[in-house]
């Protein structure tokens, strides 16, 4: 809608290794087996102690929600405090269990069996913030979920990343399982919101009396920073990967890709050469030395690649699909492998993901009219736009299952931008 307004072997694998303190001491590699292609099983006990079941419930929704560990929670039960039955737990289809138990000082202990080789396979303490059920409380409790992610499967989860998204004029911010919806304070007019690498500041667009402008501003407060140099359109803001320039489109008639250091020293510098035709929406690739853009510049809404500072212009979409009338706002994924669009299939708006080693094309939604990706940290889940619930909303997919999820509720919501991860404090 952007450019609109413009225009394991066989039977078992070694999946994880990560180091543990007993072991590292006796020169051992520890990792959980469990079968290749699988989900593991990982069987999360009943916990004891104040706010013990909302801190069961956020771990377990964190992990069903990361797609990469199969969760066992039964609803009742008691704490299981004394030597783990592995063989029942295995049974149960268990491959790992977690234990929590707090301590007499408010800290939990943090126990991962494995229960294949009836062992503890990581063991840590975890400290919440001292208001329960506060956001830092419950972005605490989302950092656990990602370290044990990890243990479990060697990928760090996403549970502790919020979303930024646009509501009514407003700038809004969500964390990852849908909770704590708000308005970001100070900002009464946004579209477009952008992340810095901090995860502490953000870039966003206006519109104001003498037409569009870039700003940027923590996130906690303060003045906002108005980047965008020169009147007309000023819109889609991007960071650079090392957080140091801004990169968005601005012109009148006609649009170009520009570059502002934040440092200042280096005045804007022009990225694109458009010629008379829209080119926004910049994203760039995870080392920062080329950037995916949409432009018009063949007569209809196409995704391009160009080297960060302009040169070797390519276009990206040419693999033949749908009725490839208009593509538009591309991410480039996190791992480096695939840019996401948004394309125009039989008169509706799909998110698609191209391949860029060999590129092909994969459509992810067809219910609906789905726009605007943005890749999660770990270069699998997007959030995106969608009307397949009856109003606009933000909806999260796992690219690899194809598994949805509504994130979002009440008022229509869109521009959805995902946040680096976060280190369980902000």
């Amino acid at each position: 809608m952007r450019l609109f307004r413009l225009f394991a072997s066989a039977a078992a694998l070694l999946c994880c290794i990560v180091p543990h303190a007993e072991a590292q001491e006796q020169g051992v590699r520890i990792g959980l087996t469990y079968n290749a292609g699988t989900r593991p099983g990982l069987y999360i006990l009943p916990l004891q102690g104040a706010f013990g079941d909302s801190v069961r419930s956020i771990l377990a929704r964190d992990l069903d929600y990361g797609d990469r560990i199969s969760v066992i929670a039964p609803d009742s039960g008691a704490p299981v405090t004394g030597a783990l039955n592995y063989p029942l737990f295995a049974r149960l289809g268990a491959a790992a269990v977690l234990r929590l138990q707090q301590t007499m000082g408010g800290a939990w202990n943090v126990e991962l069996h494995e229960v294949g080789a009836s062992r503890i396979l990581h063991r840590s303490e975890a400290r919440f913030a001292a208001d329960p059920l506060s956001p830092a409380w419950r972005m605490a409790v989302h950092a656990l979920s990602d370290q044990i992610e990890e243990w479990v499967t060697g990928v760090r989860g996403v549970a502790a990343t919020r979303i930024l998204f646009n509501r009514a004029e407003g700038l809004w911010i969500v964390d990852s399982d849908g909770a704590n919806a708000h308005p970001v304070a100070g900002v009464s007019s946004a579209l477009s919101p952008a992340w810095h690498p901090n995860g502490r500041t953000v870039a966003y667009q206006t519109y104001e009396e003498d037409g569009s402008h870039v700003y940027v501003r923590e996130l906690s407060g303060g003045t906002p920073r108005r980047v965008s140099f020169a009147v007309g359109v000023n819109i889609t803001p991007a960071f650079s990967p090392d957080g140091k320039s801004v990169v968005f489109s601005h012109g009148s008639d006609a649009t170009d890709l520009w570059r502002v250091e934040l440092a200042g020293g280096e005045g804007p510098v022009r990225v694109t050469v458009g010629r008379g035709s829209e080119n926004l929406s910049p994203s760039f690739s995870p080392d920062g030395r080329r950037i995916a853009f949409a432009t018009g510049r063949l007569g209809r809404p196409e995704i391009y690649i160009t080297d960060a500072d302009g040169t070797n212009p390519q276009w990206l979409t040419t693999t033949g699909f749908g009725d490839q009338s208009y593509r538009a706002d591309p991410a480039w994924s996190p791992d480096g492998r695939s840019v996401a669009f948004q394309t125009q299939i039989e008169g509706r708006f799909q998110v698609a993901t191209i391949n860029l080693r060999d590129r092909s094309v994969k459509q992810h939604t067809i219910e609906g009219a789905n726009e605007q990706p943005s890749w999660a940290p770990d270069g699998r889940h997007l959030v995106f736009t969608s009307t397949r619930g009856g109003s606009r909303q933000l909806w999260v997919l796992d690219t690899e299952s194809g598994r949805m999820r509504q994130l979002t509720q009440g008022s229509p919501a869109r521009m959805g931008a995902w946040s680096p991860r976060l280190d369980g404090t902000q």
